[in-house]
């Protein structure tokens, strides 16, 4: 018998997790495994259900969706994150990307178009469409002209191997660490570890600062 895929739900409106959860156990092989209306207590239960994939809503009363899903994928990166929201807000549409989310959709769209993007993500299918990317490339271009200006001096520069350097720039580019094991011919358990060297190195403690960091010294080269 085939496994069903297993989907945990995070959103703080009952009537809209009772709906979702209708939808996606009506779906031959698909199945809830858990629910959460807050962001609090979320990662114990998701290590405890082990799901395929997470749908997280941004906005919850404690937190939000993009940083709980910075949390899983760092946890538990065989999790794929599917990020659901009411608005088409660009700017935590770029955050989910950064954050490793597999894909961004919005409430309104039909039910069964909610359930193709969980079958396709549970599948290790990215959402994420070129122009999306391109335009978290855009954005994280502009935070760091922003800040070099701001600084009116040159980022810090720090001493990276060749590999590091080519992690650093897919960051930058905006894939998650799925696409840069495809892009370097890397596990995506080995590009976590690269990615948790560069936060060491850099002294940081985000996936978006060391995107910025990246695109920062990208400005930085090419104005010098």
């Amino acid at each position: 018998m085939t496994r069903s895929t297993r989907v945990f739900l995070v959103d703080d409106h009952e009537i809209v997790r009772s709906g979702i959860a209708g939808l996606i156990d009506a779906e031959p092989g698909l199945e809830v495994v858990g629910e959460s209306a807050t962001a609090r207590g979320t990662l114990a239960r998701i290590k405890a259900t082990l799901p395929d994939v997470a749908v997280l809503d941004v906005h919850l009363p404690d937190g939000n969706g993009i940083e709980l899903c910075r949390r899983i994928r760092s946890a538990h990166p065989e999790i794929h994150c599917l990020i659901l929201t009411a608005y088409d807000d660009d700017a935590a549409s770029i955050a989910a990307v950064v954050a490793g989310a597999s894909g961004y959709v919005l409430k309104n769209i039909r039910g069964r178009h909610l359930i193709e993007s969980i079958l396709r993500v549970s599948q290790g299918e990215n959402l994420v469409t070129r122009d999306l990317a391109q335009r978290v490339h855009s954005s994280l271009t502009k935070q760091a002209q922003a800040a070099a200006q701001e600084k009116s001096t040159r980022v810090p520069w720090v001493d990276l191997t060749l590999r590091e350097n080519q992690v650093l720039a897919l960051i930058t580019e905006g894939l998650t660490n799925r696409q840069i094991g495809h892009r370097l011919g890397l596990k995506e358990k080995t590009v976590k570890n690269y990615v948790s060297g560069l936060l060491a190195k850099l002294g940081m403690d985000r996936r978006t600062q060391v995107a910025v960091y990246g695109a920062t010294m990208s400005v930085g080269d090419s104005e010098g």
